[in-house]
């Protein structure tokens, strides 16, 4: 990973990072709250040994010292020096002198710290003072080289100590400072683990890792989809039209040497939004000038009649079975569009639509319209947009961005690849608005909307009124009734 990958995890994962932060920050605060204050003296002795007039007795007895003062550290905290103090000072035998007692010695000096550290500021001090006194003669005691003879190793006091103008314990700026850079480096270790963990599909990224099918195409999320799903008929001027304009683009592209007239949009589950696009997509082609031709090809769950509000007795199944004819079941929907509903629900849809009868009149709707859009079902409940992909020119895949996993998209690729189906782009849908998640919409900074352009507005065509009140969007695709087969 390098730092870009960082960036954009913690964009994305900003949330948990701030609030392990936050959490960690009150941890902190609470436990400086509630941790009792201290107060630390410390008392400096030195060390020094008499004797000897020659600068090599001097020396010598240097040496001697500065090998010593770790036992003269330890000396200090033992029962020889602690037990007087405690007598002198009233405390029990064997009590606790103050809450911390210790002695330091720093390296390469002939010094020892005595520090003591309890929650009285002059019981500190007194006691850092008492135990620095008893010293001075427990050494003198300890160090006699002949009884009633000086010790030729003296201690004094060169420093006393003082009572604390401030408690050393707790501090609320170390203690918060360090609550901070834990949380926040927490706060990312757990970002980079959600990241590994997450086998979601949220943009580009995820999908150039699972296929080297070019990504032709990247619908914008909108919250309103559900009321509006023909966004390009009800607001021509919105981001989502324009991406969905962006994408036939890229369509013309697509094998220029070979280009594709009749294509399959299918998607690996459903809710991803590939009736919606399909209808989108159709509306944007028949406004660019070419003539369109809609196949509402789920024949179990049919959805985009339900969109444009046109009627669904009749339609494809009616000509596969030679119950109607062609002319009989399109129906105009917009400037160059006509759509071909799915028609009876039949009882074997697979069969239906990877029979010659199909690809039959395939190859009519092609001869007729300059593009042929097939509607076909999700790729991992059925096989039927496997079935139906053999038959065209390829596959556009519908990734919906938040609602599929890897795992999915990957299997629904695979499912292609078994039936040497032609996988001719895959589009995004749903996908981000913001930079957390990857994407950021030219459109949407560069200000497009009816409410800036009026004079554009007012001679946008008002919404069909073959959109359904409170029809399902691009989020996600609803039920409908099954119609059913006429019986003979």
């Amino acid at each position: 990973m390098d730092l870009q990958d960082y960036l954009r995890i913690a964009r994305k994962r900003w949330r948990s990072i701030v609030a392990m932060t936050c959490l960690l920050v009150m941890a902190a605060a609470a436990l400086t709250i509630l941790t009792p204050k201290t107060y630390q003296s410390t008392a400096q002795l030195f060390v020094s040994t008499g004797g000897g007039d020659s600068t090599a007795d001097l020396a010598q007895g240097s040496t001697f010292t500065q090998k010593q003062m770790k036992t003269y550290a330890q000396v200090i905290t033992s029962p020889k020096v602690l037990d007087p103090v405690r007598k002198e000072l009233g405390v029990e035998k064997g009590a606790p002198l103050a809450t911390s007692l210790t002695a330091t010695t720093p390296p390469d000096t002939v010094l020892i710290d005595v520090n003591v550290t309890d929650r009285d500021a002059e019981r500190a001090a007194k006691v850092a003072n008492a135990v620095a006194e008893e010293f001075t003669s427990t050494v003198q005691e300890l160090q006699s080289v002949k009884e009633g003879q000086d010790s030729p190793v003296k201690a004094t006091i060169v420093e006393p100590a003082e009572v604390a103008s401030g408690a050393s314990s707790p501090q609320p700026v170390r203690n918060i400072a360090l609550g901070l850079i834990a949380g926040l480096l927490l706060g990312l270790a757990l970002a980079l683990l959600r990241d590994r963990l997450d086998t979601s599909v949220n943009g580009e990224r995820e999908v150039k890792e699972l296929t080297d099918a070019t990504i032709i195409g990247a619908i914008p999320f909108d919250a309103d989809a559900p009321k509006q799903p023909l966004i390009v008929q009800s607001d021509p001027m919105s981001s989502r039209s324009e991406a969905f304009r962006t994408l036939r683009t890229n369509l013309q592209f697509v094998d220029i040497a070979n280009h594709p007239k009749i294509m399959v949009l299918t998607s690996s589950l459903p809710g991803e939004g590939k009736s919606t696009t399909a209808a989108n997509l159709a509306l944007t082609i028949g406004a660019g000038g070419h003539s369109v031709c809609v196949v509402e090809g789920d024949l179990r769950r049919p959805q985009l009649l339900n969109y444009m509000g046109l009627e669904g007795g009749v339609g494809l199944t009616s000509v596969l079975i030679g119950d109607a004819e062609l002319d009989d079941v399109l129906q105009p929907f917009a400037e160059n569009v006509v759509v071909l509903g799915a028609g009876p629900i039949p009882p074997n849809p697979s069969e239906l639509l990877g029979s010659e009868a199909m690809r039959a009149l395939l190859n009519q709707l092609s001869e007729r319209f300059d593009y042929v859009l097939v509607d076909a079902p999700p790729l991992l409940p059925v096989t039927d947009a496997a079935v139906v992909s053999r038959l065209t020119d390829g596959a556009i895949v519908v990734v919906g961005a938040g609602v599929i996993n890897k795992e999915d998209v990957s299997r629904a690729l695979q499912n292609l690849e078994t039936v040497d189906a032609r996988v001719l782009g895959v589009v995004m849908n749903r996908v981000p608005t913001n930079r957390s998640g990857g994407y950021y919409y030219y459109g949407e900074r560069y200000g497009y909307g009816q409410a800036e352009r009026p004079e554009i507005a007012a001679t946008t065509p008002e919404p069909s009124t073959a959109t359904a009140p409170g029809a399902p969007g691009s989020a996600a695709e609803i039920e409908t009734p099954q119609r059913a087969m006429p019986t003979n």
